[in-house]
Parts: C-alpha cells; sequence; structure tokens
C-alpha cells in the first residue's frame, strides 16, 4: 500500500520547544493514527537537538535545513529552502501525490513556481494562513506589505486553506472572493491540564517571585503591543484588587518596555511582577492552576494557543472581547474591551463573585476544550483531509 507522503513547512521544527506550531506538529505526528500517512517535518538545524541531515522523531521523518542568520527574513528564506528540499525529494524519488502543508502565508512570491515544477507529480499545496501577521505592529510597512501581498499568493496558488479559525476562514472567503479559494476550518488542539500534586519547582518559583498560590492575575503572551499591554497594566492598577499580577513574558523589547512603564507607571505598583518566560511545561501547568484569573489581551491571530491552554487549566478567564477570542471562550470566559475603565471593573466585579459561580465557568471552559479543542479531534481531522 502506498503511503500519503505529507511535508510540512513552517514550524521550526521538533521537539516542541518554542511556540503554536511547533506544539501542533509535535501533536500532529505523535498522535498519529492513520498509519497510512507518512510525515516529513522541515526543521531549522540551529535549533535541532539532532544535527543530521534526515532523522527519525516518533512518527515522522525531520529534514534540517540550514539558514543564514539574516533578520527578519530568516523564516522566509528557511521556508523558501525548506520548500526547495521538498521539490527536489519528490522528483528524485517520483513521490506521486503529495501534499505539502505550508504553515503561515511567508512564501507568497515563490510558491507557484514550485506549484508548476510538481504538478506533473500530483502534488497538492495545502496553507495553513495563520493570522493577521500584516497588522501586526512590529513590522514596518514595507514588511506588512510584503505580507500581505505574499498572503493573497498563498491563497492564489494553494488547492486548500486550512484555517485554524472561524474568523480566519470568513476572513480569507470574503477578502480573497475573486480567488475562490477552498478552505477548511480545523481548530487548533489543547488538552485538560490537571497537575497531580505541586511541585517543588513550583515552590521555588513561588518563593522566587514572592507570589502566593490562589493570588494572583495572570498574563502569558508574547511581548507585542498587539497583544494589549498598555490597557492590561494601566487597568489594572486602576483596579482596588489586593491581589498580584504576574506576567509570563520574554522582555525582549526594551523601547517597548520603557514605553509602557512611562505612560502606564506599572513599576510604581508593587503588584505587578514581570516575572520572565517559563518554558518547563508542568511548571507552567501549575502556574495556570494556582492563578486566581487568567487575563487574554491577543487581538490579531486565530485560535491561540496560550488562551486554551488557559481555559483548560485556570478556574478564571478574562478575555478581550474580539471575535478570536470569543469563537474559543464562548461561555467559559467573561469579556472585558478596550474601554476605559472596562477591565478594572471587571477585575472588581470578579473579586466579589461567589465560589460556585467561579467553578461554574472552570466547569463550562474545560468542557468546551474537552469537546471542541481536543487533539484527538485535531488530528482524526488532519488525517481524514489528507487521506483524499
Amino acid at each position: 500500500m502506498n503511503k500519503q507522503e505529507v511535508f510540512i513547512i513552517g514550524s521550526k521544527g521538533t521537539p516542541a520547544k518554542y511556540g503554536g506550531f511547533e506544539t501542533f506538529v509535535d501533536n500532529l505526528v505523535s498522535r498519529r493514527k492513520n498509519s497510512s500517512i507518512h510525515y516529513f517535518v522541515a526543521c531549522r538545524r540551529d535549533l535541532s537537538d539532532n544535527k543530521n541531515d534526515i532523522y527519525q522523531y516518533k512518527e515522522a521523518n525531520c529534514f534540517n535545513v540550514d539558514v543564514p542568520n539574516i533578520g527578519p527574513a530568516k523564516a522566509i528564506i528557511y521556508d523558501v529552502r525548506a520548500l526547495q528540499w521538498t521539490a527536489r525529494y519528490i522528483q528524485e524519488n517520483n513521490v506521486k501525490n503529495a501534499i505539502i502543508y505550508i504553515l503561515a502565508c511567508r512564501i507568497g512570491p515563490f510558491v507557484k513556481h514550485y506549484k508548476r515544477m510538481l504538478k506533473k507529480y500530483g502534488t497538492e499545496i495545502f496553507v495553513n494562513p495563520d493570522g493577521h501577521e500584516w497588522l501586526r505592529d512590529k513590522w514596518s510597512y514595507p514588511v506588512k506589505r510584503y505580507w500581505k501581498y505574499s498572503e493573497r499568493l498563498m491563497v492564489k496558488n494553494s488547492d486548500l486553506l486550512i484555517c485554524d479559525s472561524q474568523h480566519i476562514e470568513l476572513y480569507i472567503r470574503e477578502n480573497y472572493k475573486k480567488l475562490k479559494p477552498k478552505t477548511k476550518y480545523i481548530s487548533y488542539g489543547s488538552t485538560i491540564e490537571n497537575s497531580s500534586s505541586d511541585s517543588a519547582d513550583l515552590e521555588n518559583w513561588d518563593k522566587k517571585n514572592n507570589v502566593k498560590n490562589d493570588q494572583y492575575y495572570l498574563i502569558v503572551g508574547r511581548f507585542v503591543p498587539e497583544n494589549n499591554y498598555q490597557t492590561m497594566l494601566s487597568e489594572f492598577s486602576k483596579s482596588d484588587t489586593k491581589r498580584d499580577l504576574v506576567i509570563i513574558t520574554g522582555v525582549d523589547n526594551l523601547k517597548f518596555f520603557n514605553h509602557l512603564k512611562h505612560d502606564t507607571h506599572f513599576d510604581q505598583d508593587s503588584r505587578i511582577k514581570f516575572v520572565g518566560t517559563v518554558y518547563d511545561q508542568k511548571l507552567l501547568t501549575q502556574i495556570r492552576e494556582h492563578a486566581f484569573a487568567y487575563i487574554h489581551g491577543h487581538e490579531v491571530g486565530g485560535t491561540n494557543p496560550s488562551l486554551l491552554e488557559a481555559l483548560g487549566t485556570t478556574q478564571l478567564n478574562l478575555l478581550l472581547d474580539v471575535g478570536f477570542n470569543r469563537e474559543v471562550g464562548r461561555d467559559g470566559a467573561i469579556y472585558w474591551t478596550k474601554k476605559p475603565g472596562s477591565l478594572s471593573k471587571t477585575i472588581e466585579a470578579v473579586e466579589k463573585m461567589p465560589n460556585s459561580e467561579i467553578e461554574s465557568y472552570a466547569r463550562t471552559s474545560k468542557a468546551i476544550i474537552s469537546s471542541s479543542f481536543n487533539w484527538g479531534k485535531i488530528v482524526n481531522e488532519y488525517e481524514s483531509t489528507f487521506i483524499k
């Protein structure tokens, strides 16, 4: 029986150590149920634990790609070189009817060339359009224009766009109607996390950061303006809560950090604590479990992994009221807007909320994750899509 070869391009590599796409790929290959599917996964050699050209990882063959360190264009070069490797492999091994699944819309100007090259092999190109990358504040105007142009070409030259957000699917259909894109919604996945017992690592983390269990609000997310740190910091400072605000993020943008300090004066509020990053997933799960509430300010993008993780662990979730967050949180979360006073009043309201109501929100959010976003369901949907 011939294998259905699926080549995945766009994640940094396996095992998952970096972000959403990497976690998705890790789950896709490790939870594979249909043995007729065979995965190839592009990995950056500089980030791989295994430096061999090709190596086995769970149910996939990983191939390392060398990428020069050239700044923001590095990700584009990485995807193009991974696509070159894939095209060469398909040609040299006469692979028929392969699927190339490209994560994000970085390489639109290059896709048409490879699509033509591989047409006689029956190769199909699937694309995950991710979120609205061209709206992110971190990009300069020329880079934003490139992202939008690249997105259009990825939509034009793909055989199927797999959207992990219903709002992204609607955006693709409406904005590229003339291209008649073929789309499918398959969400990102998650799990219901529940650590059996607190670890010594959690106790050490609590002491190091002067944090008391169940006495803090939590933010986890990239340190970028579109995640609305300014609103969250200023609104938390306005609130009268006695609890802390613990922020898990890498402060890699000092200009933005200083701008926030100047505008919000968060450094004068002893409740607000930037505690750096946490890469230990077990520890991060325990930190989420012991938060009084999670505050989510993400505004740009599709289904956010950190939101799914919070809904599966933290009892109370306070989300910015945008479509991306509503479609995930549904009735299992409380919503706030960027209007002055909205979040601070929400914080003060949940402080007075009875435990029975908090527990009701927790049950609802976990049920949403269990029924709609569990990895088993997501993997089944992908495998049925790959097997034509």
